[in-house]
């Protein structure tokens, strides 16, 4: 497995394990069991960055990498976030953000608990709190720090001003945001800064929400609970409007003797030696499939084909819902 390194001296596998969906957002949690054998599984094939969240369940999500993780712990790197609003005793739900500096301790208190752990490897604040000044959040994370709970500090959908806030206080080692071929946003001011700051990049959603595999077209019908469902980009127009994109990375992918999502992956890997994308599954054979991504070259003269067919297309839909939207990018 090839290595890469976030901020100056985080080193995991190129491609860590979104693990989100095993328990939340893509409709019923999978079975735990299985899903302990395929956090495991991809251990053994290499994956060191696994990502969960409070707020996946809420707390499963957590729970479960925990037990998976526990007889080797001290060979991965488990990143987890803080931020919204979830009663620490019942998981409810209280709606917004909350990053008082007392609630981050204590959500990093339970949160340790149930990662079966010593410490976080990479703490995030899951989204920015209006109400609650970026420094105060920092040192929050900073004394956490200084007590050996937690290792790293990272941001989750934050603006370049909140980075630059935040790192003046306490350095940030990532950041996570939404990063695909079916969203270049970051292009245009998160990348710059991230990279004079010396801060590496997590991609979440790098396969599109699974719509840069292929397997979905505007006749798929997704679970009543699927996050997809309240999307605008998955209505099923914007999905028809869309497919022009997959239709251009599955020529590509035919050339390279690859699969959609394999070209997907290896092209965000192109972009920043600093980049590392985190495709969530819970499929064995998708597993291998994501991994086989690292191994694959893609040319300059490949990135420069993906970039012309790509470019020309515009995507149909906003990536998140109104309510959503309005978290994002502080």
């Amino acid at each position: 497995m090839k290595a890469r390194t976030l901020g100056d001296e985080l080193t995991v596998s190129a491609l860590g394990l979104g693990c989100m969906g095993m328990s939340s957002a893509y409709g019923p949690a999978a079975d735990a069991d299985e899903m302990v054998k395929l956090i495991r599984t991809a251990h053994d094939q290499g994956v060191t960055l696994f990502d969960t969240a409070e707020a996946y369940g809420p707390f499963v999500n957590e729970t479960l990498l925990g037990d998976a993780l526990a007889p080797i712990r001290d060979k991965v790197v488990i990143a987890t976030k803080f931020g919204f609003d979830i009663d620490l005793e019942t998981g409810e739900r209280r709606g917004g953000t909350n990053s008082r500096p007392e609630h981050i301790k204590a959500v990093v208190d339970a949160s340790l608990k149930r990662l079966r752990t010593e410490r976080i490897d990479l703490l995030y604040q899951h989204r920015v709190d209006p109400d609650v000044p970026i420094e105060d959040v920092a040192g929050a994370v900073q004394q956490l720090i200084a007590q050996g709970k937690v290792a790293h500090f990272g941001l989750s959908e934050a603006g370049v001003h909140t980075i630059r806030r935040a790192h003046a206080v306490q350095k940030v080692t990532a950041v996570q945001s939404e990063y695909s071929l079916f969203w270049r946003e970051p292009e245009r001011e998160l990348l710059p800064v991230l990279e004079e700051l010396t801060i590496g990049f997590m991609p979440f959603s790098p396969l599109g929400a699974g719509f840069l595999t292929g397997k979905i077209d505007e006749n798929t019908r997704f679970d009543p609970s699927d996050f997809r469902n309240t999307v605008p980009r998955f209505t099923p127009e914007a999905r028809r409007a869309n497919a022009a994109l997959v239709t251009a990375i599955k020529r590509i992918a035919a050339r390279k003797g690859a699969t959609p999502a394999q070209i997907a992956l290896a092209w965000l890997l192109a972009q920043k030696p600093w980049i590392v994308p985190i495709p969530g599954t819970t499929k064995q054979h998708r597993l291998e499939e994501n991994l086989g991504a690292i191994e694959l070259e893609l040319t300059p003269g490949d990135l420069v084909e993906i970039d012309a067919e790509v470019s020309t297309l515009e995507v149909h839909g906003d990536r998140l819902p109104a309510s959503a939207m309005k978290m994002v990018g502080h």
